[in-house]
């Protein structure tokens, strides 16, 4: 799974996700790519469940880029632990995915196999997505 070696604090907040994305929304390395419609935290399991369906579909055949690092902590506190007592412990990592951010680049098979491969990995993950080509 994906979390960061180092991190600057240990803790973040929560944040609000508001708007559409403003980087990385064009496909820079592939030639297909999905590209999210929704604002939502993508964790780290849910990016590795999605890679390793792509790479299964996929065999040895094309170049297979992720466009997101998950390096938000998220924190969850125990169950049935009382109010109060401070912040609960890092849980996971996750990415803050807003709409028009490309997720998965492919390039290197047709059309039709990454456009199959990519719906898969997209049924993994927790928002809808729509599948893009190169101009």
């Amino acid at each position: 799974m994906l979390f960061p070696k180092k991190v600057k604090y240990r803790k973040w907040q929560k944040g609000r996700s508001k708007g559409i994305e403003s980087r990385g929304t064009e496909l820079n390395f592939g030639s297909f790519g999905i590209k999210s419609l929704e604002t939502k935290w993508i964790s780290s399991r849910q990016i590795e469940a999605a890679r390793r369906v792509i790479l299964r579909y996929l065999r040895k055949g094309g170049k297979f880029w992720i466009r997101i690092f998950p390096q938000k902590p998220i924190t969850r506190k125990g169950v049935e632990v009382p109010m109060g007592g401070g912040k609960g412990s890092v849980e996971f990592y996750a990415f803050p995915v807003k709409p028009g951010r490309v997720i998965f680049e492919l390039d290197g098979v047709s059309e039709k196999t990454a456009r199959e491969a990519l719906k898969m990995a997209s049924d993994k993950l927790p928002i809808k997505t729509k599948f893009i080509t190169r101009k």
